[in-house]
């Protein structure tokens, strides 16, 4: 079984079910599970956690994003992208100063209301289902952060952005406002996701190319390892007569380590064995003087 993530370039037509589906298939293995949700019609980065590693799901959900987008002015749709049937068409009677100047007035902290065509649950039942049956109910606007919007080109009635936001954040729906503060309408026409935290389109694989990675024995390569998500900790290894601690998930002393560091008090490390393998994520209590697990990540029988 494969353990760790692997950075997906998620095609247009696919949902990201039908890209985790696909997975497991190719990797014939069942644990697998993306980071987020990205729309049908939109393509880019996804990252998808595989083993030991679908217990960073919830943390890579959480990462910073960046998105590139077409916004047409002029238009609007029940979807808020070019996927949906179209309420409002008008001439975009502005100026590229006024665009600019509208679509920047949105960086910084923003309330946005979610789109009525979205996984957001309502009551136990997804948005997009209550849309589809004709339904519209009242969405609580969620607080989103804009951390950066550059505009590449603003050939009218159409403008190029590129956008670094927080989690939550929905680029049509950023669109769709942008067009109602222009007072001309906006829906998003294009999306391409290019960075999840550290993944990017580079380094982005296509499901043909992991089919191909895995006839030729290659894709283990392409898989980043649970321990490299977290090269910020320091590392500990634990004595091997005290190996059985972590095996069970209990404390250890600091004097059960080979490096016998110094221990500040809510200090997190990556924890081993001598054998070199990645057990989880232990922290440090000063009031007990031992080091308490926060996440494990090995698999039995690894």
């Amino acid at each position: 079984m494969y353990n760790g993530i692997i950075n997906i370039y998620k095609e247009a037509g696919y949902t990201s079910h039908d890209v985790v589906a696909k997975l497991r298939g190719i990797l014939k293995q069942k644990k697998i599970g993306h980071t987020g949700t990205l729309d049908p019609a939109a393509a880019g980065v996804l990252p998808v956690c595989l083993g030991s590693g679908t217990k960073l799901c919830g943390m890579l959900t959480e990462e910073t994003k960046e998105y590139r987008a077409v916004l047409r002015l002029g238009c609007e749709t029940d979807t808020q992208d070019m996927t949906g049937n179209i309420l409002v068409q008008r001439e975009a009677a502005v100026t590229e100063g006024q665009a600019e100047e509208a679509v920047l007035s949105f960086v910084g902290e923003y309330d946005q209301i979610p789109p009525m065509y979205s996984a957001i649950k309502v009551n136990g039942k997804k948005l997009y289902q209550l849309a589809r049956e004709g339904k519209e109910v009242e969405r609580r606007p969620r607080r989103v952060q804009i951390h950066r919007i550059e505009i590449e080109s603003i050939v009218l009635p159409r403008v190029m952005l590129r956008v670094e936001c927080s989690k939550g954040t929905y680029i049509r729906t950023l669109c769709h406002d942008i067009g109602r503060k222009l007072g001309c309408g906006g829906v998003m026409e294009e999306l391409v996701r290019t960075r999840v935290g550290r993944f990017g389109t580079g380094d982005a694989l296509r499901l043909s190319e992991v089919e191909k990675l895995r006839d030729t024995g290659e894709l283990a390569e392409k898989i980043i390892p649970v321990d490299r998500m977290f090269e910020g900790y320091p590392k500990v290894t634990v004595e091997k007569q005290f190996q059985k601690l972590i095996e069970n998930g209990n404390a250890f002393y600091r004097n059960m380590t080979r490096e016998k560091a110094d221990a500040a008090p809510g200090l997190k490390v990556r924890v081993y064995d001598g054998e070199g393998r990645f057990y989880g994520i232990f922290e440090f209590r000063q009031e007990e003087e031992r080091f308490f697990p926060v996440k494990m990540f090995r698999e039995n029988g690894c």
